[in-house]
């Protein structure tokens, strides 16, 4: 090919990437208008109110994704469904609303529950799904998404293993499947069971896999249930950086790592590792040490804008991995991830409203 064909095609190309992105950021406006106002149009329906924006996001890229294909489109606007970039992105903006002082100074039990809940549960469903011969990636995503955050851990563990983004895709499936009953069912079963403001919240936020969930029914049970339930799921968040270093690790020296190959050295853990982890770190370091020099109504604003801005790139990841989705690799994963999800999230209950009993029974909310 000639210098003047190449520079064409390349052109092109660009030109096809650009409508790409055009097509995510439509589609991303719609999941933001539909997040926004289904609530106001179903008023009197809990389950309008529960909806995340990944369900959104998710269902119009399928939509968009089948429209594409049947144009035949879909492949040339594959260059601007920038899935890794808008997920680390949005990553490193959830660091901003990690309040460090927060976690240390007022969730001293927040802390124990986390470290214990996350250890017990994440090795519990990677071991589950070894025994039932799932794809040591989608084990690492499956276990992170239940025993941290839901979707964010996913989004992390996802970039930290080099998954595919169909094991991706069906992972959030999993959590957003799992996280909107729970949102009803758990404060009722705390109502039920006669616990304590304080031990309802740590149970929820302790449980339920994504943030806005556990917001949704900490509210459920009240103001003081939803205060601990915050804290509780916060330090939870603020704890992938440590299981995305300990799976770079693992993958780098027993995964992925042949065996007439020799050990890999730190530099082969720095290539590996996700960076963006970093921005996520620094992101919450800045932010605790931002909110110390102002008012607190002026730092909860700008916190805010940080949030909207979070929650714009993950709703163009989500919008993304719809659009590159494949059903192919869904069909091969069968009903084993399903099965080693809904065993997890028995053990993440029981083990997670033990450790609220033990641990915040005689709290109080300062």
């Amino acid at each position: 090919m000639t210098t003047a064909g190449t520079a064409a095609a390349t052109t092109r190309t660009w030109q096809w990437s650009a409508l790409g992105v055009l097509a995510v950021l439509l589609l991303g406006a719609a999941t933001r208008f539909l997040e926004q106002n289904v609530p106001s149009w179903f008023a009197g329906s809990g389950l309008a109110k529960a909806i995340e924006f990944p369900v959104y996001a998710i269902v119009l890229g399928l939509l968009g994704n089948a429209v594409l294909t049947a144009a035949g489109l879909r492949e040339r606007l594959s260059g601007g469904f920038r899935t890794e970039f808008f997920i680390k992105t949005g990553l490193v903006l959830l660091g901003a609303s990690i309040n460090l002082k927060v976690i240390v100074t007022a969730a001293g039990p927040a802390i124990a529950q986390a470290l214990v809940l996350i250890s017990v549960v994440f090795l519990f469903t990677w071991w589950l799904g070894g025994r039932l011969g799932l794809d040591d990636r989608l084990r690492a995503l499956l276990s992170s998404a239940v025993s941290i955050c839901g979707v964010s851990a996913a989004i992390a563990a996802a970039g930290a293993v080099q998954a595919k983004r169909e094991q991706l895709a069906y992972s959030a499936s999993l959590v957003i499947a799992f996280a909107l009953p729970s949102i009803f069912v758990l404060p009722a079963l705390a109502s039920l069971l006669g616990l304590s403001p304080e031990v309802a919240g740590a149970w929820i936020g302790g449980n339920i896999d994504t943030t806005a969930a556990v917001t949704a029914a900490g509210a459920l049970a009240g103001e003081d249930a939803l205060a601990i339930a915050t804290i509780v799921k916060v330090t939870q968040n603020a704890l992938i950086g440590v299981v995305v270093v300990a799976l770079t690790a693992w993958f780098a020296f027993r995964v992925d790592r042949r065996p007439d190959a020799p050990r890999p050295g730190a530099g082969e853990l720095w290539r590996r590792f996700p960076k963006f982890v970093l921005g996520f770190v620094a992101a919450s370091v800045l932010a605790t040490w931002y909110l110390t020099t102002v008012t607190a109504g002026h730092g909860k604003e700008v916190i805010g804008v940080a949030n909207d801005l979070r929650t714009w790139f993950l709703i163009l990841a989500f919008v993304s991995i719809g659009l590159e989705f494949r059903v192919a690799s869904l069909r091969e994963a069968g009903w084993r991830p399903v099965a080693v999800f809904a065993a997890a999230t028995v053990v993440n209950v029981v083990v997670a409203l033990a450790l609220a009993l033990a641990l915040f029974s005689g709290f109080a909310v300062s």
